[in-house]
């Protein structure tokens, strides 16, 4: 596409509850939104998933709108022609900012897709119509909450729990749970809270039958998620040690890993989360579907990569109100712990225009030369 101009946006959206994890609180999720716009009109849209503050990954919402304005956005304009599968090698010489360039990638692939009237779950390679939905239960301030928490989901329907531990919160809550639960897929996620001096701890979740345990050690540390997979039972699975296709072959490599968890954010796009997914096949290892509290706008796409073969595993594709009262688009509803894959072009939802202008805190049109 011949980009005219892209609209950065900052929106915030309230969430229906406080998400607490071992990295901080979410009260409200704030995040960029992206618009391309081509010169014969077409347009595509996407987020960007970075949190305000660098915790989880050091991207930052302001950090990548001025990554996108400074160096990203003026070498994209440079080529006249784009397609998005280009935009990868463009800014190859930029080194990190996974998250804004997966946001530019995935605004033109929703253009490109939209003009040739293709949706995203067909042109990833989609193989099922519907994806089972897994929730994520942030820690709780009691066990009571907890409990009250994941009552509800299991009532709703989710067909996987995922708890987030951390060191004080751990054994005790995944016990009452699965005791309450005997048979409800459950897995944990621990957000990095651990190190090497904990393996007989986290040895401790082994006779509760969880699917996974995500990221427990610092994400640099694959050699010790390797040497913990060898001394615990339960599965270790990678999340922010996967940066790109060459981190997931070299943790599969070292055997620090025998499920991964691919967030198209982290990984730089949908086509390097596409790349992992393949290679994961190859070597018959499981996947599945992270989230980063996306608007609909995000789940939509993520929607579309979970109904790829290899992803075996319910993700993190909760229903929009799981997150939010009002979504920013047409919202998606969960049926018997289903979600349906958008089969319109481009990631197939409607915006909800008018609610965006009204949650937008600022917003730029930089256009290109």
């Amino acid at each position: 596409m011949d980009i005219k101009s892209v609209e950065i946006r900052s929106i915030e959206l309230p969430l229906v509850r406080p998400f607490r994890t071992s990295f901080g609180t979410q009260h409200h999720r704030e995040l960029l939104l992206l618009e391309v716009t081509s010169r014969d009109g077409g347009s595509g849209w996407s987020e960007c998933v970075a949190m305000s503050e660098p915790l989880y990954s050091p991207e930052y919402t302001s950090g990548c709108q001025d990554v996108l304005e400074r160096f990203l956005l003026p070498a994209l304009f440079q080529k006249r022609d784009i397609r998005a599968e280009e935009v990868a090698e463009i800014l190859k010489p930029f080194l990190g900012h996974q998250m804004a360039k997966a946001a530019l990638e995935t605004a033109i692939l929703d253009a490109q897709l939209k003009d040739e009237g293709i949706s995203f779950g067909s042109y990833l390679g989609s193989s099922r119509e519907l994806i089972n939905c897994g929730v994520s239960v942030g820690i709780a301030n009691s066990i009571d909450e907890l409990i009250a928490e994941v009552g509800l989901y299991v009532s709703e329907g989710y067909r996987r729990i995922k708890l987030k531990i951390e060191p004080g919160w751990d054994i005790e809550p995944v016990r009452i749970v699965r005791d309450i639960w005997p048979s409800i897929p459950l897995q944990v996620d621990a957000n990095q809270a651990y190190t090497r001096a904990d393996y007989g701890h986290l040895s401790g979740l082994d006779p509760y039958d969880l699917l996974l345990i995500e990221q427990p050690l610092d994400e640099h540390d694959v050699l010790g998620h390797a040497e913990l997979a060898r001394v615990i039972g339960t599965p270790v699975c990678l999340d922010e040690s996967i940066t790109s296709f060459e981190a997931a072959r070299d943790a599969l490599a070292l055997k620090a890993t025998t499920i991964i968890n691919i967030k198209p954010g982290r990984v730089g796009g949908y086509l390097e989360s596409v790349k992992i997914h393949d290679l994961c096949v190859e070597n018959d290892i499981a996947v599945w579907c992270g989230g980063m509290l996306e608007t609909g706008i995000g789940r939509a796409a993520n929607i579309a990569l979970a109904s790829l073969p290899g992803f075996t595993l319910p993700g993190d594709t909760s229903a929009s109100s799981r997150y939010f009262h009002r979504d920013i688009t047409t919202p998606f509803v969960m049926n018997d712990g289903q979600l349906r894959v958008p089969q319109g072009p481009g990631i197939g939802v409607a915006i909800d225009y008018d609610f965006i202008e009204e949650i937008t805190s600022t917003r730029k049109v930089i256009s290109a030369p």
